[in-house]
């Protein structure tokens, strides 16, 4: 059967917290009745996470360049889903409810971002500064200059085509992998789509 779906870890040293995330990441799956893998993309992880990951039924990558952007481009070359949604293996994102992201990709948008001030941010879950500064205002400068229709730039949960992201040829190695991804997508012109989602303090 052909895999719809990769649901996506970059994972560096998440033994605490990635069996959590994985079980969720299935669960969602086998609930959903789609048809899709859970792909760990470890970059040198040390404290077991690998062999964590492989008990728990996910298939790991070993991407060897550090970095998030590098753990998340070996991740994508290597997703045999059709779609891919991506998250961080720190559970601080909710793996137990992907159908908005499903639905807007199958509705054929390219690329699908998390809104966590939609969706609900839990107590200690960001930093004041963060939330009601830093990543409001570089959503706005966002919108406003690559015309990204989204409210949460930085949103580190978003599904999108594994193709057409492929087809941007991104090169960044770190956290600025995320933030190149939206804003090349949005000059292609690429079909942006947001949905809610719920941020919780890691771990």
């Amino acid at each position: 059967m052909a895999i719809e779906l990769t649901i996506l870890m970059p994972c560096l040293n998440e033994a605490e917290t990635l069996a959590t995330c994985i079980r969720k990441a299935r669960g969602f799956l086998d609930r959903a009745g789609i048809a899709g893998e859970v792909l760990v993309a470890d970059n040198g992880s040390t404290d077991g996470s690998r062999e964590i990951a492989v008990r728990e039924g996910a298939r790991v990558v070993p991407v060897s360049q550090r970095g998030y952007g590098s753990a998340l481009q070996g991740g994508i070359d290597a997703a045999a889903g059709q779609y891919v949604i991506m998250g961080d293996a720190d559970d601080s994102y909710d793996f137990d409810n992907l159908s908005p992201f499903v639905e807007e990709l199958r509705n054929g948008n390219d690329l699908v971002m998390g809104n966590r001030f939609r969706g609900g941010i839990e107590a200690g879950a960001m930093p004041f500064l963060h939330r009601y500064l830093g990543n409001p205002v570089l959503s706005f400068l966002g919108r406003l200059f690559f015309r990204v229709p989204a409210g949460d730039f930085h949103c580190g949960l978003r599904g999108f085509s594994r193709d057409r992201i492929r087809a941007l040829n991104l090169t960044t190695t770190g956290m600025e992998f995320a933030s190149e991804m939206v804003v090349r997508a949005a000059l292609a012109q690429y079909r942006i789509a947001e949905v809610p989602t719920t941020l919780r303090p890691d771990g």
